[in-house]
């Protein structure tokens, strides 16, 4: 046989091979890092766009915390007479069993059916009542709502209503939630001096902090921990 019309030899078929299978094995581990990369990638911006949407949700009605309508003085026609506790303290949180209240404007009237409904003339008298209440003419009404939210089981839910709602789920995976409220030196006070968990003078917040550790319960990604201040609006006047 002529040495040119000679194939390869079992050495450089050998030689081929490993090389071929290096090759594979790099394009293999170069797919799989990225294919890791964005499943972390995507498993990063799903938990931004958890915390973003019940923060802002909270830090929303934490704003509107403490407005009744243009009347300070309101006559309490609610069904037990529940609504004046409300607007002594309309915002706390029970440390113990994890629980934020707040008593709120129904932002947007997009709320349901109001805990209480303030109708006023904005002049001379201003009355709260239970669930809705159509004003009559010249009378302006303005909903209010009963929020709690909690934390519990490594969700945070929320209801809404008098006594104790039903809490519907808002996010999973949530593995640390705090609240901290920035006081006053006394009820006159404007500016928050001192931070609490427990303030003993709900007169005397005049912001919320909000702490949020949410977890990927598949590892793929570390714990992120999303903080946020939100002031008090109609304590700031």
């Amino acid at each position: 046989m002529k040495r040119h019309n000679r194939g390869f030899g079992l050495i450089e078929m050998l030689i081929a091979l490993a090389l071929g299978l290096i090759i594979v094995l790099g394009v293999v581990q170069t797919f799989l890092a990225a294919k890791n990369t964005y499943v972390s990638q995507n498993t990063s911006a799903a938990m931004q766009e958890d915390a973003r949407f019940v923060l802002s949700k909270m830090i929303q009605e934490i704003r509107m915390v403490g407005m009744f309508g243009c009347l300070g003085t309101i006559t309490d026609s609610s069904t037990g007479g529940d609504f004046n506790a409300a607007q002594i303290t309309p915002i706390s949180w029970d440390n113990t069993n994890l629980k934020l209240t707040l008593v709120t404007a129904d932002v947007g009237n997009g709320g349901g059916t109001p805990t209480w409904t303030v109708v006023s003339d904005c002049r001379n008298s201003a009355t709260a009542y239970s669930n809705l209440q159509t004003p009559a003419a010249g009378q302006i009404a303005f909903p209010i709502r009963r929020l709690i939210y909690s934390f519990s089981n490594n969700q945070i839910l929320m209801g809404t209503g008098s006594g104790t709602p039903t809490q519907q789920v808002l996010v999973n995976n949530v593995s640390a939630f705090t609240v901290m409220f920035g006081l006053a030196a006394s009820a006159t006070d404007v500016s928050a001096s001192t931070y609490s968990s427990n303030p003993g003078d709900p007169a005397r917040i005049r912001s919320v902090r909000l702490t949020l550790t949410l977890t990927d319960p598949n590892n793929r990604v570390a714990n992120q921990t999303f903080n946020v201040v939100a002031a008090l609006r109609n304590r700031l006047q």
